[in-house]
């Protein structure tokens, strides 16, 4: 098989596919491979038909498929299976080849892998990816960090299918190691708190002031045309203006139960290890564990009443105290999450630059906000700023 596709990709799923149409469309040749050749299929005879993309059934292949240095990326579940994947492929690659993981991998196993990868010249790039399957079709933010020396590489390519904020590019290198997941990490964590934050808000509007979904998209929807403008803001608006079949909100009818993933976990674990206090996202994983106990708080709810009876102060009084909190909120969230890189830089010899991370969220990614515009703002007046 001649020599010719830019970049190879391994996994298919969604972001996967998204990602693969993206650079598609910004004039780069794509080798895709899927375990499942089925898939692969599927996908060139639909969205991938018409695009620059090529299947390839085995890694093999792929590999003869790639311009040198040869650029492959992950698209996989994190954990054993990036590793095995890894495996398969290092006998196929040359020195200077490069191997990028774009899922939610943990900060210290990119660690790893690129420490081991470099022992046999091969270089390894752990990329943050966030937006889900929008931002991964139409540009996401990106945080790449690991092997230094492949970043020049690759810049071009993933610099032209991320998201723009103020005519610059949501991608940009982050440090070496692990500190683009890690980025990624404590942008999870900062979501999570975000939208433990905006789930408060909302429980005081609805238990305190007994306001039903549809009087709240308009509260949500104003706030979100102000200084909490953020994506989290927006679909919190569209929530609640979502009815069900039969003419009923939505959202009263969702079970009140999430599962926390990993990402937020490893934020407060990591703010433990380095004595940086991420006090908001610790509440809201605490949070999240305590709704999965279902059984608990139903047998609970029958024995302990708790408060209740609603707010007697003005509704209006009552939501613009509650935007203030919420926004406040978001300010020590932030300046937590920031205060845990300026740690972890210190501990690993990265070098963070906060300004540079705050600018990538400013655009694409789930957290993306108005407020971070005054994040990057701050940071780039300031370079020496102690906290925000």
């Amino acid at each position: 098989m001649p020599q010719h596709a830019d970049l190879g990709l391994i996994g298919l799923a969604v972001m996967g596919r998204n990602l693969a149409l993206n650079i598609a469309d910004h004039g780069y040749t794509v080798a895709v491979y899927n375990r499942s050749v089925e898939r692969t299929d599927e996908f060139l005879a639909g969205e991938g038909a018409d695009a620059p993309i090529v299947g390839v059934p085995t890694l093999e292949e792929l590999v003869q498929a790639l311009v040198q240095p040869r650029v492959v990326v992950l698209m996989i579940k994190a954990g054993e299976p990036v590793d095995a994947q890894i495996d398969a492929l290092v006998p196929l690659l040359e020195s200077d080849d490069i191997i990028i993981d774009g899922g939610n991998s943990q900060f210290a196993d990119t660690e790893r892998r690129t420490a081991e990868l470099a022992e046999v010249g091969i270089h390894f790039i752990g990329m943050g990816v966030s937006g889900g399957e929008e931002g991964a079709r139409y540009g996401p933010s990106l945080m790449p960090g690991g092997s230094t020396e492949a970043w020049p590489h690759v810049k071009d390519i993933f610099t032209s299918i991320a998201a723009i904020a103020e005519g610059e590019a949501c991608c940009e290198w982050v440090g070496a190691g692990g500190a683009g997941h890690y980025a990624k990490m404590v942008h999870n964590g900062i979501e999570y708190g975000d939208m433990q934050v905006i789930a408060e808000a909302y429980d005081i509007m609805s238990r305190g002031l007994g306001l039903d979904p549809p009087a709240l998209q308009p509260i949500f929807a104003r706030w979100n045309t102000g200084r909490l403008d953020s994506f989290l803001i927006e679909i919190t608006a569209d929530i609640m203006a979502t009815l069900d079949t039969d003419g009923a909100p939505l959202l009263d009818k969702v079970l009140d139960a999430a599962g926390p993933k990993g990402t937020g976990k490893w934020t407060v674990v990591a703010s433990m290890d380095q004595a940086a206090p991420t006090t908001l996202v610790a509440e809201a994983v605490y949070a999240r564990i305590v709704s999965s106990l279902v059984n608990q708080r139903t047998t609970a709810s029958g024995i302990l009443t708790g408060p209740h009876g609603a707010i007697d102060d003005d509704i209006g009084a009552v939501v613009a105290d509650l935007e203030d909190a919420l926004y406040a909120s978001k300010i020590v969230s932030y300046a937590q999450g920031f205060m845990l890189f300026e740690a972890a830089s210190e501990e690993f010899g990265w070098d963070l630059d906060t300004g540079t991370i705050a600018s990538l969220w400013r655009a694409g990614c789930i957290i993306r906000s108005r407020f971070l515009a005054d994040i990057t703002a701050a940071y780039r007046s300031n370079p020496g700023l102690s906290n925000l």
